[in-house]
């Protein structure tokens, strides 16, 4: 095991391993459930019935998703890391794999196309995408470099079609 799944592993024991898991695990789900994808088309739709500059964000939005969607599948079934093992699960994965975290990856990629057209609200949505983050650590389905790499696809993402907006 190399010093990244360590750290990993010991991280994933900290934080699931003490008495108040199940509570922990109950405020996790509400806050994992804020990043789950039939939300973001509620946002779009709203953003668009808006009108105006809020279209350009949703147009953005969905370009960088038609780039964050194949990219994370793509290393999703490449690396095929397994998910945590012998810890407090909390709720069942989509998925058998764990790296990228593809709550985290969308999380990211909306708190930075939202946060480029609404720059007051940045800290609010990087704070949001970072919770959403962690509570898929805090359910048991996830590693912390699972969410670091699932923030730096999504992220990644988010600026590639908002560089490309501004061309």
């Amino acid at each position: 095991m190399n010093k990244i799944q360590q750290w990993d592993l010991q991280v994933c024991r900290v934080c699931l391993l003490h008495p108040y898991n199940r509570s922990q695990a109950r405020v996790s789900r509400l806050i994992s459930r804020t990043g789950d994808g039939p939300l973001y088309a509620v946002l779009a739709a709203l953003l668009w019935w808006q009108g105006g500059a809020q279209r350009e964000t949703v147009q953005i939005a969905v370009l960088a998703f038609a780039l964050e969607l194949p990219l994370y599948l793509l290393l999703k079934n490449a690396l095929k890391r397994q998910r945590p093992v012998g810890l407090p699960v909390f709720i069942t994965p989509s998925d058998r794999y764990s790296l990228p975290s593809g709550h985290t990856a969308a999380a990211f990629l909306m708190a930075t196309v939202l946060a480029a057209s609404f720059p007051l609200w940045a800290p609010l949505l990087f704070a949001w995408a970072a919770l959403v983050g962690a509570s898929r650590l805090l359910l048991g389905v996830h590693y912390l470099s699972d969410l670091v790499a699932g923030a730096l696809l999504g992220g990644g993402c988010a600026l590639w079609a908002l560089s490309g907006s501004q061309a």
